[in-house]
This record gives C-alpha cells, structure tokens and sequence, in this order.
C-alpha cells in the first residue's frame, strides 16, 4: 500500500473549496474523491481522512429509489447537494450527468452549484436524458460541437474563477475507437474544460494506459476504476493520472449492511443479534453535531430551568413473588420495570432530572440516569415522611408521582401546560368496588362538555368522601417554584405538629387546598395503578 499524502492533505487555511479541488487536480502527486450521496454520508468522507467528495449521481438517485437515467430532476439533486454541502468542509465534485440539458441548462446549474459552495461539476458527452454507462453498448454520444457549447457556457456561468468543470468523455464506453476518445478530449479542453475523465468498462484497465500515453497529459485526467479496481494504484501513478473517483462504494456498502439487518430482524424478530454489530445512537448523535447544538443553546437560549420529578417508591407492595426481594416499582412489565416506563415518560415530557425515593429492596432499585434518596424507616412511616427525604429537590417547577402508576403522555403535558401552582391529574371516572383512598372532592364537577371551561379546584380528598366523590387522583400532581414553597411550608407544619411520620398525600394535599388554590385537572382513563397480580396482567397491555 503506497503511503504517499495525496494532494488534499495539508491545505492552506482560508482556500475556497473550488481552490482546494483545482489545486488537488492540478497538483502533482494523485488526488482521491470518495462518493458520498447524503449529508452523513457526506460527513464520514471527511471523518474518514478524505480531502474531497464525488457527488455520484447514481448513488444520489438510488439513495432516493430512483434510476440512474435523470429520473431525479437537477433541482432534486441540488437540494441534495445542499445537505452535504453543509455537512462538511471537503470540496464537492458533482457528477453533473449530462448537464440536464443544453447550453442553457449548463449555465443555470453552474451558477446554483455556485451559490451552494460546490467546487466544481462534471459532465458527460451522451444525450439527455441519460444512461448509466455500464448499462446496454454503443449509446449514442453528444454532438461534439454542441458538447463544447454545453463547457464553454458553464465555464462563463461560473461564479468562482476557481471553479471547476470536468468533461467526461465516454467514447470507450460506447465502443467508438481510441482516435475519437482522444479528438473529443482535445476539443473539449480546447472549449475550457479543466480536466478530462475518461471513462473504461474494460477490466484490464488497457485503455485508460492507452489514452493517458498518447494525452501526453495535455491537461488533468480523471479516472473512475470501478470495473479495473483491481490494477495497483502506483500504475495510476506512473501514467501521470490526476485524480481518481472511487465512485459508489459507500452506496453499495450501505446496501449490503442494510439488507443483512434487515433480513436478520425478520427471521429472528429480535434485536440480540443486531445491537453489537451496529453503531450505537450516540454515535449518530455525535456525527449530527448534537454536542455543538447543546453549546449554542447555552450561548443564545436563555438559562430556563427545567421541571424535575420526585417518585415515592419505598414501599414493597404484597405482590408475592413478585414482590419478594423488590419492590413494586421494579417488577418486570413486557421487559421493562414500571420505574423504567415511568422515566421514560418524564423524559418523552422533557423531564431527566428524577429522583426516586427508595425504601424496601432499595439496592434493587437501580435505572441509568436517576437520582435516589432513601426512607430507612419505610415500614413505620407514610408517604410524606418519604416525600420529605426528597425536601432537597422540591423547589422550581416539580413533578410528585407515585411509583406504581403508569400514565400516557399527555396527562403529564397537560399538567406542565398548566399556569396554576399545583394542579393534580384526576380521573373523573372513580373505581368501583376497590378501597380507594385518594378520592377527590372538587368545588366544580366534570362536565363533559368541550364548552365548559370553568376551571376545578381541590376542596378535600380522603376515602370518606361518600356520593359527593368528584373524582380519583391518579398520583400525579405538578407543583410550580410557588406551589413548591407551599408544599415545603406544610411538611414543615406537619413535622412541627408531630404528623410528619404517618401523614399521607390525601392529607398532605387538603391541607395546602385549604389555604393555596390546587387546581384540579380532569381525565378520564389513560392510566392504571398496579396494586394486584391482576393489574400486573392488565400492565402489560398498557401501552
């Protein structure tokens, strides 16, 4: 393997990219254009220790399941362009086909190309629309004048002196003889073209020798070895060739990869197979930038808090088995634990500070990402007792969740879209038939009627609520930076009357609404708590 830097390796700062491609096609050592037809694409190129990009038209066609015969319109493939153009900083190479037209065309493309910071454009000598070279023989080939019209246009188009226009000649593909391929190369670089590709389907590669001898390197040759890949690049070396295109590998690549995960997925209906052999998401996010995004963020959004989340999980629930060496909020639910959905909730919200009160099995409660505090005393004390071990995290906006409830999304959002300082989720559909301990009594009932706005405020909430019951609290509630010191204030107040230790919600909840408003927020379904193994069925259709 020759170890020779080629001509794109320690470019000058502050070369435009049409610079940087003229001097590596005109440079003496030999150049490499790796194909790219996407933005990440485009990005991996540049990762990979590239110094220029060819934007392949096939590979950008097939990226968008399209044929290689102009199927995907120029402003299509312009738009393309911009995504990689902006993804890196190589220069980009177009695989302009056939100029999608005339003369007129020609001018038109240069001067977007321009507009996008793509550094040059190459284009064919074959009829529009156009055939992929290695399909059929003896395609027909552009007048040769006509040709030269198409460079000499786009040449006086160009908004970079710098830019550069490759002529690709394709009468070897088209079986016409070596004199044509020559006299067609001599016109074009007579018309203004800065480089000439010439293009072979011949395995053994003795036709590209052939016209680089007789060339006599008249002006720069491009060539594009995908069908003589195997001759030592140092011959191409020795024919004084400027540039080499590897021209759709990362395309095809991308569709061996894809089509073996795929085909493994369907016949195993599983992923164990697949994660270790692919890369991991962070990865993704790390060449999409995402570091440089959290960075802006911080240098032009304003510094907004953001709501936390407070879970009450030290109880043990009698689950039996289940519930043996852990504790409720850590049984298993169609492979994850009822913790693991409910963080996945807050942070679907925006919510990845969550810190979980821990108490039986604590050790077992263990999930990335959280944060933990711990009633010892779990089996003589009640839920505020719990909740005050928490007092460090419940200031700002807060969310309060038991730990064995899951919910739908938008229950949480609509309690954060609220204004009030302390709005609780009520189902205004109570269970029958069950001990239910947090029923609520509202000053406004629900209504069902989409015209009713009239909002509902917390009056008490208990088990003795009797046919007065407005509805069930489902064990979320969200306080604001105001709502917050409030309920700071009356676990203070509960401590200092000796209730702190066996106190629960219900109370902790009536006390604050007898001297703050607590709005009430109405829903009805869309949530279950698990205290049965029945509910621990019904959990797993939770979805």
């Amino acid at each position: 393997m020759n170890d020779q830097p080629t001509s794109f390796a320690t470019p000058t700062p502050g070369l435009s990219r049409a610079t940087l491609l003229r001097n590596a096609i005109e440079g003496a050592e030999l150049a490499f254009l790796m194909e790219a037809h996407s933005g990440l694409s485009a990005k991996i190129v540049e990762e990979a220790g590239f110094g220029g990009i060819w934007a392949s038209g096939l590979s950008i066609s097939a990226s968008l399941g399209l044929r290689d015969s102009n199927e995907a319109s120029w402003t299509q493939v312009l738009d393309v362009l911009e995504y990689m153009s902006d993804a890196t900083t190589l220069p980009i190479l177009v695989d302009g086909d056939t100029g999608y037209g005339n003369f007129n065309n020609v001018r038109r493309l240069v001067r977007k190309l321009g507009e996008r910071n793509i550094a040059g454009v190459c284009i064919e000598d074959k009829l529009f629309p156009k055939t992929n070279s290695f399909i059929g023989e003896e395609q027909p080939l552009a007048d040769i004048g006509e040709f030269c019209g198409r460079i000499t246009a786009g040449k006086d188009s160009q908004t970079s002196d710098d830019f550069v226009i490759v002529a690709r000649v394709e009468a070897l593909i088209s079986s016409r003889p070596m004199e044509e391929a020559l006299r067609r190369a001599e016109a074009y670089h007579a018309a203004g073209a800065d480089a000439i590709l010439i293009h072979s389907k011949k395995a053994d590669g003795k036709e590209i020798f052939e016209f680089c001898r007789r060339w006599g390197n008249r002006a720069p040759v491009v060539i594009v070895p995908t069908t003589y890949y195997p001759i030592p690049t140092d011959q191409f070396r020795e024919a004084n060739i400027s540039t080499v295109i590897w021209a759709n590998h990362l395309m095809r690549a991308s569709i061996t990869a894809m089509r073996e995960t795929a085909k493994t997925i369907h016949a195993e209906q599983s992923l164990m197979n697949i994660e270790g052999r692919v890369i991991p998401v962070k990865e993704v996010f790390r060449l999409m930038g995402n570091a440089e995004l959290e960075e802006a963020e911080k240098r032009y959004l304003p510094e907004t808090p953001r709501p936390r989340a407070v879970v009450l999980a030290a109880s043990g629930g009698d689950l039996g088995e289940l519930t043996r060496d852990r504790p409720k909020c850590m049984i298993d639910v169609r492979g994850q634990s009822l913790l693991a959905r409910q963080v996945a909730t807050f942070a679907d919200t925006g919510i990845r500070d969550v810190t979980v009160v821990r108490g039986f099995a604590k050790d077992a409660v263990a999930l990335k990402g959280i944060k933990t505090v711990d009633n010892d005393r779990f089996a003589e004390t009640g839920e505020v007792f719990s909740l005050a071990q928490a007092a460090d995290v419940l200031s700002g906006e807060v969310v309060v969740s038991y730990g064995d409830v899951l919910f739908r999304n938008y229950i949480l959002e609509s309690l954060l879209s609220s204004k009030a300082d302390i709005v609780l989720a009520v189902d205004a559909t109570p269970r029958e038939g069950k001990a239910v301990r947090d029923l609520v009594l509202a000053d406004h009932a629900f209504s069902g009627s989409y015209l009713d706005e009239a909002p509902a405020h917390l009056t008490r909430m208990g088990s003795d609520l009797g046919a007065a019951v407005s509805g069930e609290w489902v064990g979320l509630a969200r306080f604001s930076a105001a709502g917050a010191g409030w309920l700071r204030d009356e676990i203070a107040a509960l401590d200092a009357e000796g209730l702190l230790e066996t106190a629960d919600l219900p109370l902790l909840l009536s006390r604050i609404a007898a001297k703050h408003p607590v709005r009430v927020k109405y829903f009805t379904g869309h949530w279950m708590d698990v205290n049965t193994l029945a509910d621990v069925a019904d959990a797993r259709n939770f979805t």
